[in-house]
């Protein structure tokens, strides 16, 4: 317990303990979905390129390519709520690595979504 200089009074200081970003766990858990689903682009459109493969890479693109860039936008808006100075009794968030391995899984994701469909174009054109 501080004193205030000048008075008898003095000022209490809770300990709040830090707390895990949720922006930064849903950017991991969204970045993860967008690598997972980007290798069901390319599954698809390997394995069936003579029945219609390109129809559902393009319906697996498009959802990885959301998902990934929902994952690095709010992985960097959970960055944003992380590097946020806190007074002595707010929260003060963690989970700066969450929120970077959600940007690059996301942006990763979203990448190998495009290309992956661009390979079941040019398979099914072939």
């Amino acid at each position: 317990m501080e004193t205030v200089s000048g008075t008898p009074y003095g000022v209490v200081h809770l300990d709040v303990p830090p707390v895990t970003s949720g922006l930064a766990v849903g950017a991991l858990v969204a970045g993860v979905a967008s690598v997972l689903v980007s290798l069901l682009v390319v599954c698809f459109g390997v394995a069936f390129k003579n029945d219609g493969g390109a129809w559902a890479s393009g319906a697996f693109a498009a959802l990885g390519v959301l998902s990934g860039g929902a994952a690095v936008v709010i992985g960097l808006l959970g960055r944003r709520q992380i590097r946020r100075p806190a007074a002595p009794s707010t929260v003060q968030f963690t989970g700066r690595g969450l929120a970077m391995a959600g940007i690059s899984c996301g942006a990763a994701g979203a990448l190998i979504s495009l290309l992956g469909l661009g390979l079941a174009l040019l398979l099914a054109l072939t």
